[in-house]
């Protein structure tokens, strides 16, 4: 019989255990919905934003972690478990983070940091250990900003921890990692539908909040349900594959670094920040379907998903799959539904959103079949 302790490693693909650790951002997205639900404000968003701009810095940085490292022993499991816990910690934290909650939630940060830095210095290689000489002071540097921000309430500092953790790369290459596309790929694709999970939710307490269900609000939960649909269609109907064949089409290891911290780290952000804000929006449409839409509920919901396709865009940019232009069009076709959402109801809103998308679709569709025909012709 396998002991627990001498586990086999893992497969090029996710494991269980990293499905268990994943479920931790559930919880994190759910924080920063609500936090954003509750003041949607232009100073609201851009805290938001900081928020999860070092939450993901750190968090994807731990499939880079996966990707290096096989977490097959207790002791490695063990730092995993404490770093998860750390995360728990740090969603707990959230919604006082700007105020009196910040000390705990700096705390964690670097916890969480120095066992990614540990993980991957004891168990990535001598590769791997190389290139964190260089990168790991500069994220114990961002944690401490995050921590001493955090414990004195100064956000500066988590402005200035953020852009040095933005610039990290660029200081020092990337070039000690060698990426497994498959287990890369499909680590970002379940973080994406973990994410997507967070609307579902949204759906469900924006709903709770009527004292009353009646026909509006179901109709405005199918039509919400619906539009995540539509998000998830955009990415998993191929692109999720096609990203991964691409990091797979290049044989360099420091290029292919570079290509899936471009795409995986900062084009996902956009997109992520985007489910937190269409989540948001959800929430405040399905509180009252039918009345005239508040101008910030309207927006943001709009935003979200105006967010997603952008970021969408620069992930197929980055890859150079598909058709970024039409994803841009179609973030520029969601904003413009936010008269609708005020001049009608967030029920029409919901609907013109849903429309945005069934047109991007099809002509992609279109322009596709276009391209593969076009040499047939000569």
């Amino acid at each position: 019989m396998t002991s627990p302790y001498h586990l086999e490693p893992p497969a090029d693909r996710v494991s269980n255990l990293e499905l268990f650790f994943d479920l931790v951002f559930v919880f994190t997205i759910t924080q920063l919905t609500t936090k954003l639900a509750a003041d949607l404000t232009w100073l609201g968003f851009g805290r938001v934003t900081l928020l999860l701009f070092m939450i993901w810095w750190m968090y994807s940085g731990y499939a880079w972690v996966t990707n290096s490292v096989r977490v097959h022993s207790m002791p490695r499991r063990v730092l995993l478990m404490t770093a998860m816990t750390a995360f728990l910690v740090l969603a707990l934290a959230l919604p006082g983070s700007y105020a009196d909650t910040g000390l705990y939630f700096g705390l964690a940060y670097f916890v969480i940091n120095a066992v990614h830095s540990g993980l991957l210095f004891l168990g990535g290689g001598r590769n791997v250990a190389r290139t964190m000489a260089w990168i790991g002071p500069l994220n114990l540097a961002s944690a401490t900003l995050v921590l001493v921000g955090g414990w004195l309430h100064l956000p500066w500092l988590w402005v200035a921890a953020a852009a040095l953790q933005f610039c990290t790369p660029y200081l020092h290459p990337v070039s000690g990692f060698d990426v497994r596309a498959g287990h890369f790929a499909e680590r970002h694709s379940l973080v994406l539908i973990i994410a997507l999970g967070e609307s579902v939710v949204a759906i469900g307490v924006g709903a709770a909040s009527n004292e009353h269900l009646t026909w509006a609000t179901v109709g405005a939960a199918a039509l919400a349900l619906t539009l995540a649909y539509h998000l998830w269609w955009a990415y998993f109907a191929g692109d999720e594959n096609r990203a991964e064949h691409a990091l797979e089409a290049i044989a360099d290891p420091a290029r292919r670094s570079r290509l899936a911290l471009n795409a995986f780290g900062y084009a996902y952000l956009p997109m992520l920040l985007g489910i937190v804000a269409m989540s948001a929006g959800v929430k405040k449409a399905l509180a009252h379907p039918t009345d005239h839409a508040h101008l910030d509920a309207a927006l943001v919901l709009a935003g979200g998903v105006a967010l997603f396709l952008v970021g969408e865009a620069l992930f197929r940019g980055v890859l150079r799959i598909g058709l970024p232009v039409w994803r841009l069009v179609g973030a520029a076709a969601a904003m413009a539904t936010v008269p609708i959402g005020t001049a009608l109801n967030p029920l029409a809103q919901l609907l013109a959103l849903i429309v945005v998308f069934v047109a991007v679709f099809v002509t992609e569709e279109v322009a596709r079949r276009g391209r593969t025909a076009q040499p047939a012709s000569h």
